[in-house]
């Protein structure tokens, strides 16, 4: 059954349309994901399917009795709205309490809510559930949702790909979250230069289809830039043989030379030359640290090492951001000490913008840190820099206060990089991103050498550009997760890792406990830390060494004499790594 149907619409803003005579349709069951850059026309493609927004020309049809759940990127509520009133509107608790799908969502999304607390004075993360509860309650045929993850922590998004895969409704969801995707969508729409390009599959599909797409069409491009320079050097051959030219010959060059695309934005900035790092970048040694009163950690030794790719995650409120804070020097601890390398060159991307200076020009503020970097074996200045993070001509003169989020945003990271640094702190890097910046920004720290902590609730982003994951569970310390996000979700739903409610109530009970378990075993405890965190760099170790056992495999492919020697080598670290994880597994047990 055909729930919209969308014929020939065109919208536009400005002189260029985003959306030009476009026509599709959605079906009873499809699950869409929108993607695009930013600016592009997603949100506009979606207000006009949900008639929230008038197309400038054509048509948008709905099927007749439908109902539709619409989520914009801004949660609005009536003056004076409480959790109940928005999520449960007039319902007796004797009427919803017998409705199975409203219990799951408000124990889902909500538990941590009083449900007749004001709304008002809540948090982005708070509000966002708040909305989410009151579009998902209802039963509807069609749930449009418009980045539905912002503001969400790991949990929260969890729960509700988990809950939108189990309900039998057609979904359009546009989002930057690429494992969201992946998890929820069966099919994307690309939207671009005014057109959507349609694909079967989530993200990880819509990828594979398009570099094949992109392989055909260069491939065909290749060809046509072949005829191209034939035809070019047969019409300059000369002025005064043109009129003999046959026509057709002369139509068909210039037909090639019309629809000659210009040079598209792309970001290639492979590697930044870094200081060297020595043994010792970060070694945090029974650190004390509290925030208001509150303590967020208790007796933490923590070491962060060289080359180290290191993914922090926690629920809001744990102490993720201190934590940084507590890198960079701009928290103090209360007890213990913080011993920094000495040829640390930090750089901390925090979730602030306010602290670039609105009135300057976007190349200005980059040639205030840097005029011209060494790139690979050329030099760049800034303004080669900027246009290749997108900001083409006259975009380098724009007032930073002007600037739209995602734009601030790569404008920080591009000055935090011109600085050189070889530790970065990234703090929520993902937020204002669409996807096409954020795989340009993954493809950076790829080539990236040097130690790196992320902070984001962006988990496709967090996998892709870490090796090791730490979690904050509310106890005052750093938790390994060698299980990565999986880990730490299935900790939380087995109860192993404390709520959003309980992290502060046991975070005060450690306080009152801590001093008794120091005196039973403190000194104990601090060595069976730093013996934890020798296991993991011996293991990240043996990973490396097999990792370059395989490529060897690989390159003596034909030579058996050596493939057996290198099958030994290989057997005998793999057996090391299972006895040196064997051993971490059982001191990990017994600190904890």
């Amino acid at each position: 059954m055909n729930l919209i149907n969308v014929e020939n619409v065109t919208k536009a803003y400005g002189p260029e349309p985003l959306l030009d005579a476009v026509s599709l349709g959605l079906d009873e069951g499809d699950r869409v994901g929108v993607v695009g850059r930013n600016g592009g026309g997603k949100s506009t493609l979606v207000e006009i399917l949900a008639k929230a927004t008038e197309p400038d020309a054509g048509r948008v049809t709905h099927a007749r009795g439908l109902r539709l759940g619409y989520l914009t990127q801004r949660d609005a509520f009536a003056e004076g709205a409480t959790v109940r009133s928005v999520v449960l509107g007039d319902r007796q608790e004797h009427e919803w309490a017998g409705d199975t799908r409203a219990r799951d969502i408000l124990g889902g999304l909500l538990a941590d809510l009083d449900l007749d607390a004001p709304v008002a004075g809540m948090s982005g993360g708070e509000r966002r559930r708040v909305a989410l509860a009151r579009l998902l309650v209802p039963e509807t045929d069609l749930i449009v949702l418009d980045e539905p993850t912002n503001h969400l922590d790991l949990e929260a998004i969890d729960w509700l790909a988990r809950h939108l895969r189990s309900r039998r409704v057609a979904l359009l969801i546009v989002t930057h979250d690429r494992w969201f995707l992946d998890e929820v969508t069966e099919r994307t729409w690309e939207v671009v230069d005014g057109r959507v390009e349609r694909y079967e599959g989530g993200y990880s599909a819509y990828v594979l289809a398009k570099a094949e797409r992109d392989r055909i069409a260069a491939a065909t491009e290749a060809k046509r830039q072949n005829l191209l320079r034939k035809e070019l050097a047969w019409l300059r051959r000369g002025p005064q043989a043109r009129t003999s030219k046959p026509k057709f010959r002369v139509d068909a060059a210039q037909a090639l030379i019309a629809d000659e695309p210009p040079l598209r934005d792309s970001v290639e900035l492979t590697r930044f030359a870094t200081a060297r790092l020595g043994k010792t970048v970060y070694d945090i040694e029974d650190v004390t640290v509290e925030v208001g009163g509150r303590p967020i950690f208790e007796h933490l030794t923590w070491r962060l090492g060289p080359g180290d790719r290191i993914g922090l995650v926690g629920v809001n409120g744990s102490g993720k951001s201190t934590l940084l804070r507590l890198l960079d020097g701009a928290v103090a601890p209360g007890s213990g000490k913080v011993v920094r390398g000495k040829t640390v060159q930090l750089a901390h991307l925090s979730q602030n913008l306010e602290e670039l200076d609105p009135s300057r020009r976007v190349l200005e503020s980059v040639e205030e840190i840097k005029r011209r970097i060494t790139v690979g074996k050329r030099e760049w200045t800034a303004s080669q820099l900027l246009e290749r993070l997108g900001f083409r001509g006259d975009r380098q003169w724009t007032p930073v206060g002007d600037l739209s989020g995602g734009e601030r945003r790569r404008l920080q990271l591009l000055r935090l990089l011109m600085g050189e640094p070889n530790v970065l702190l990234l703090d929520e890097p993902t937020n204002d991103l669409d996807i096409e910046t954020l795989t340009e920004v993954e493809d950076l720290l790829d080539g990236w050498p040097g130690t790196l902590v992320v902070v984001s609730h962006d988990r496709y982003f967090l996998e892709r550009v870490t090796d090791h994951a730490v979690a904050l569970l509310g106890d005052g310390r750093v938790s390994m997760l060698p299980g990565g996000v999986e880990e730490y979700l299935r900790r939380r739903a087995e109860g192993s890792a404390p709520t959003r409610t309980a992290a502060a109530a046991e975070s005060t009970a450690a306080a009152v406990t801590a001093p008794k378990a120091q005196a039973k075993g403190g000194g104990q405890d601090w060595k069976a830390r730093k013996e934890l965190d020798k296991l993991e760099r011996r293991l990240d170790k043996l990973a490396k060494q097999e990792a370059e056992l395989h490529e060897k495999l690989a390159a003596h492919a034909t030579d058996y004499e050596k493939l057996q020697e290198l099958d030994g080598r290989l057997r005998e670290i793999r057996a090391e790594a299972a006895r040196v994880e064997e051993e971490w597994l059982m001191l990990a047990e017994d600190v904890g």
